[in-house]
């Protein structure tokens, strides 16, 4: 088992920046996709970007060109900076990373971005 911990989130003004960090218990070498979905009450979770253990990256067409995921293997952690943020982005971000049988969630972490 593997635990993924969430933090970075808070309250922002439209136009600012963010950093979110996903620390995970143990080696996220093991997972070949990580990722970070979000949730805005009254929607269904959504993935905003995912990242495989060779580099390939996706986005969401609504972050694009704003948002960066990467992982860092030394610190076990996966991270997602988010610039420009605009208040459509205000959501619980939650991170995911995937191995064959299992889906590893963490708690999430609340993003608002005030207009």
């Amino acid at each position: 088992q593997v635990q993924l911990v969430e933090s970075g989130g808070g309250l922002v003004q439209a136009g600012g920046s963010l950093r979110l960090s996903c620390a995970a218990s143990g080696s996220i070498i093991r997972f070949d996709a990580m990722g970070w979905y979000r949730q805005a009450p009254g929607k269904q979770r959504e993935l905003v970007a995912a990242s495989t253990r060779g580099g390939t990256t996706n986005y969401a067409d609504s972050v694009k060109g704003r948002f960066t995921i990467s992982r860092v293997y030394a610190k076990n952690t996966l991270y997602l900076q988010m610039n420009s943020l605009k208040p459509e982005d205000t959501a619980v971000y939650y991170c995911n990373a995937g191995e064959p049988g299992y889906n590893y969630w963490g708690q999430g972490t609340q993003v608002t971005v005030s207009s």
